[in-house]
């Protein structure tokens, strides 16, 4: 989870670090039939209401947003808030053009109610605590 601040999570990645989270919890977890006595796998609510911790996608999330906080305070003499600020010049490739961090940050301040089609820089200066 070291950096995970700076991913940047399409639903497709999203997805493969709840399945991975979800098989790595059922290692540590089997359970025995009362019925018939054999040890079976957890079913995927038995895991999230044994192991009673956020996941790991929501985790990822709210780091992301309190690293936004952190970058925007910094301002712009510092190298990291223009890597993150910063327009890439020239021609993109064709296609679908890939998903950026800021995109992200914009997705997850939509997900907990705080975007309000302000820009993530201005609701880190108006007060707001993300």
């Amino acid at each position: 989870m070291h950096g995970c601040e700076t991913w940047s999570l399409t639903l497709r990645k999203e997805h493969r670090l709840k399945v991975f989270e979800n098989r790595v919890l059922r290692i540590s977890g089997s359970k025995r039939d009362m019925v018939t006595g054999e040890w079976r796998k957890l079913y995927n609510k038995e895991v999230n209401d044994l192991y009673s911790s956020t996941n790991i996608v929501r985790v990822i999330k709210a780091r992301r947003m309190r690293w936004s906080g952190h970058v925007n305070h910094m301002g712009e003499r510092r190298g990291i808030y223009r890597v993150f600020i910063q327009k890439p010049e020239g021609k993109r490739p064709l296609g679908r053009p890939r998903c950026r961090w800021e995109d992200n940050i914009k997705m997850d301040l939509w997900e907990v109610g705080a975007w309000t089609g302000l820009s993530w820089l201005r609701i880190g200066t108006d007060g707001g605590h993300l």
